[in-house]
């Protein structure tokens, strides 16, 4: 019998907006992924800073973003979690919780791969879940066999078979701060409900983004 497919969506979300929902819808569909689940960090390791809005805030952003879409779910694993977040210690968990009938994927952007080589139990983290690179339509798919040295060619087979093509969303969770921060119109990136939560929170006034 074939395996249940969930892809797991992790980052800061920082905050959520469409370009996120599009490419994970789309990442869902070519997977074949019964549900994307939203897993927002509470800081990436490899990040020397904490996400501009709270814990709390980006959750509840990320639940309005979504409840449109029945496919759609968010964590609040890693949030409950002292911080920073590993995703394979998050990977593993969601394994146990759904049990050995699921394939659990974990989706990354391709604009992260250089940094792949740096993340806690990466050589694991491949082994363990199927690591799903979404790069946009448009730009260079990437290329992994620069690492086959340090991680070998059947696990750069493995990255490289399950790299996904996605819409070419130009937007980023940085560029909307800034906006939002000079009074400038975000609307077009936002699903409304998102965008009245910010407005009714007063979320990234007269912030410069790092």
């Amino acid at each position: 019998m074939a395996k249940r497919k969930i892809a797991l969506f992790g980052g800061t979300f920082d905050p959520i907006h469409l370009g996120h929902t599009a490419v994970a819808a789309d990442a869902a569909e070519h997977i074949g992924a019964e549900k994307i689940i939203f897993v927002p960090a509470k800081r990436s390791p490899l990040k020397g800073f904490f996400p501009r809005a709270s814990d709390k805030d980006r959750f509840a952003m990320i639940a309005l973003a979504i409840a449109d879409n029945k496919n759609f779910e968010v964590s609040d694993y890693e949030l409950k979690k002292p911080e920073p977040s590993y995703t394979l210690d998050t990977v593993r968990q969601f394994q146990a919780d759904c049990g050995s009938g699921t394939l659990i994927y974990w989706l990354v952007g391709a604009d992260s791969i250089d940094e792949l080589p740096l993340w806690y139990g990466i050589v694991e983290l491949i082994d363990a879940c199927i690591v799903s690179a979404m790069y946009r339509a448009g730009c260079e798919a990437p290329d992994f066999a620069r690492f086959e040295a340090i991680w070998g060619p059947e696990r750069v087979k493995k990255l490289q078979r399950n790299v996904i093509r996605t819409p070419l969303i130009a937007m980023s969770s940085t560029e909307i701060r800034d906006r939002l921060a000079a009074d400038r119109d975000v609307t077009s990136m936002l699903h409304p409900a998102v965008a009245d939560y910010i407005r009714k929170h007063n979320l990234y006034q007269s912030e410069i983004s790092p």
